[in-house]
């Protein structure tokens, strides 16, 4: 009878283990993924990783009413062409709800056409909307160094893409920032890790009714 007892309880007893992990699988699982895709600017570039804007997104994301799961898929040097070479392999290893894409800034240093950035930024979005990821755009400022037609076409691209596509758009990555050379790393290209916190609040309040509505699609 001892023994009949004992084995029901070590039977009950692995019942309740399984049905706990099963509980404990479905809430990963269902728990919605943002993959940040950009370049040196959300790579962390010259500061610790987590220091980056990226990292302090996830930070602030993992507050008990949100828990979202952020991926930072972001490449130092990432042109809009290597983008899209990249981007099918990641949407399909990591599936997830919302994309930013965040690239552009190496296409207008180099003085690559615009034309070709916009269409391969428009692949990119087209790839992650039917993927079934929802996308938000992260625009850049560039010098003047090719020329006042170069720098406006390129920075009207950001606009027109999020117009034609229907996307929220933080305009400028940078904004109050370079301006303040106390904020710029020495190259004068890359945000320090004080200045990190400012980048993340200029995704923030574009984009937190993005993440804070954003479901598990999987």
């Amino acid at each position: 009878m001892f023994r009949d007892f004992r084995f029901k309880f070590i039977q009950c007893f692995l019942l309740l283990l399984l049905a706990t992990a099963g509980q404990t699988l479905a809430a990963s699982a269902s728990k919605p993924t943002i993959l940040v895709f950009g370049d040196s600017l959300s790579a962390a570039y010259g500061i610790p990783r987590d220091q980056g804007w990226v990292a302090l997104l996830q930070k602030q994301l993992d507050q008990p009413s949100l828990k979202r799961e952020v991926i930072n898929a972001s490449i130092s040097g990432e042109t809009t062409s290597g983008g899209l070479t990249r981007l099918k392999q990641l949407l399909h290893q990591h599936q997830p709800d919302l994309i930013l894409i965040q690239l552009g800034a190496n296409d207008g240093l180099r003085g690559l056409p615009v034309a070709d950035m916009r269409r391969n930024l428009g692949a990119m979005i087209e790839l992650s909307q039917q993927s079934g990821a929802k996308v938000a755009i992260i625009g850049m400022m560039i010098p003047p160094n090719y020329g006042p037609r170069y720098t406006q076409e390129f920075m009207e691209t950001y606009r027109l893409l999020a117009q034609k596509y229907k996307l929220p758009l933080v305009p400028f990555l940078l904004e109050g920032i370079t301006e303040k050379p106390e904020l710029m790393q020495d190259d004068g290209l890359h945000p320090t890790a004080a200045a990190q916190t400012i980048v993340l609040d200029n995704v923030w309040k574009v984009l937190a009714p993005y993440f804070k509505s954003i479901t598990a699609k999987k």
